[in-house]
């Protein structure tokens, strides 16, 4: 069994906690989510899939919320990956550009 008779004792001088008349009443408060919360991120949906496709290089950027509220009902309405609908709209780009 350890010996705990040997540890040095705590040299620091911590004042006394706060009675329980100055201690936060926090817990007894009711829950409310924070005022920052928008609720557009409160709803965004999640376009990942459980399928693996082959795509393995990350690809990040930053969009508008509109932007990103459309592309999202895009690939709902059509059953599509997130990917699939910006791999769609740059071949209809380089299509319509090459034709030009």
């Amino acid at each position: 069994m350890a010996d705990f008779g040997k540890l040095k004792a705590n040299k620091r001088n911590l004042p006394s906690p706060p009675s329980m008349d100055e201690a936060s009443q926090n817990l007894a408060a009711p829950e409310t989510a924070p005022a920052d919360a928008s609720p557009a991120a409160a709803k965004r949906r999640d376009g990942r899939s459980a399928n693996k496709t082959g795509r393995t290089v990350p690809f990040a950027t930053r969009v508008s919320p509109a932007f990103d509220e459309q592309l999202r009902d895009v690939a709902e309405r059509d059953g599509l990956r997130l990917v699939e609908v910006l791999e769609k709209a740059l071949e209809a780009y380089e299509k319509a550009h090459t034709a030009s």
